[in-house]
């Protein structure tokens, strides 16, 4: 029996994606048909069951750009039975913005000239308390450039040690670590992990990250097989809408998140669809998304799974993200500030995209409210680690 080759990065599932062809892929989903919709949204409805990735490609396909209405009806049905009328909130706070790599869509480029800014603990300690006073926020995201010899395991695990006094769920959207970095930051508080794969075209994946780590796919791909592992609470997925065909990379995504479920069944998923902003860079996005194409997108995956948690950040506008509440979203952050101390200690420093949604917290929650829905604002307690 041949023995797989010992990989540098680990094995996950960079050693399995090559089984479905990038260019084949985008053929299957611009060649469904209406009748293929049809086909795929009567068995939908008809058996309620989850979506095999096949049929999540007709979803997402031009051809069904024409039944949006019925798929809209079928997400909120979904959604609905699975969260009930509810919309969980969270808040990120950006602690550094310090980066080793060069990717080239971003404003922390570590080629990007500007003054770096490393949140020391103190400073944390006055971003978590200055949150507090904007709302009831229980669930924190920590984001971070990629550095790790500033920003490693020591460094995370004492933010998240001063995080935990004020908030009992926190997510960490950093560089990727080992199974044994994210098992240590588990016993500091960690809850989950968000990572954004950025593209899953591994051919053109070089081209938007030359430098740093970040440039190896395989490292970066196999983060989430090391997050099951550790044992994570919750993952967070999601693509770069933006760098290659939106369609092909979230058909990609669907395959990575099933393969993931199979393996590390306990795993709570989560998945975004960030469109891009134009950076500090001035790369421009490759591909625009128009609001029909996301909201299509977020109906398609909704009911290519029920259970996954769909979030919308404050780079979507008011009017937008008000729409989509009912139809499928099941988190939203609100009174977001995308730069290292933005709520009190630097609010100088770069943020990593500009905030199209500047509502505050209690403006969002009332709007939610006047909606008919309840908002969430902690679904996790520290009773539970």
């Amino acid at each position: 029996m041949q023995q797989m080759k010992e990989s540098p990065w680990g094995h996950g599932f960079a050693d399995v994606i090559d089984s479905w062809s990038w260019n084949d892929t985008t053929d299957q989903i611009m060649s469904a048909t209406s009748g293929d919709v049809e086909r795929v949204l009567s068995s939908a409805r008809r058996n309620r069951r989850q979506l095999t990735p096949d049929d999540f490609m007709v979803l997402i396909s031009p051809a069904a750009a024409g039944f949006l209405e019925e798929m809209a009806s079928l997400s909120m049905m979904f959604t609905q039975e699975r969260f009930g009328k509810t919309m969980s909130m969270y808040i990120p706070m950006y602690v550094s913005n310090a980066c080793c790599n060069a990717c080239v869509y971003c404003g922390f480029n570590h080629n990007n000239d500007f003054a770096r800014t490393i949140l020391t603990m103190d400073q944390v300690k006055a971003e978590c308390e200055a949150i507090k006073k904007l709302g009831q926020f229980d669930n924190l995201l920590i984001v971070s450039g990629e550095y790790p010899s500033l920003c490693g395991t020591d460094y995370f695990e004492n933010v998240l040690n001063t995080c935990r006094p004020y908030f009992n769920n926190l997510t960490i959207e950093v560089q990727p670590m080992t199974t044994e970095q994210y098992s240590r930051l588990i016993k500091s508080g960690l809850n989950g992990v968000v990572c954004f794969q950025e593209t899953y075209n591994r051919k053109a994946y070089k081209n938007y990250h030359p430098k740093g780590m970040k440039s190896i796919y395989e490292w970066r791909l196999n983060g989430y097989d090391r997050m099951g592992q550790a044992g994570v609470h919750k993952i967070g997925m999601g693509v770069l809408i933006g760098l290659e065909d939106w369609r092909t990379d979230v058909a990609m995504m669907s395959r990575h998140l099933r393969y993931l479920q199979k393996k590390y069944w306990r795993t709570r998923y989560s998945v975004n669809f960030p469109r891009m902003c134009p950076s500090e860079s001035g790369f421009q996005p490759n591909v625009v998304m128009s609001d029909k194409e996301l909201a299509q997108l977020t109906f398609a995956f909704r009911i290519f799974d029920h259970d996954v948690d769909i979030s919308y950040s404050t780079r979507e506008s008011v009017r937008f993200r008000n729409n989509m509440m009912k139809l499928g979203v099941t988190s939203m952050s609100a009174g977001s500030k995308t730069e290292p101390g933005g709520y009190v200690s630097t609010p100088d420093a770069l943020e990593q995209f500009e905030v199209t949604d500047p509502r505050t917290p209690s403006e969002v929650a009332r709007d939610i409210r006047d909606m008919g829905y309840d908002v969430v604002w902690k679904d996790w307690d520290s009773v539970f680690d």
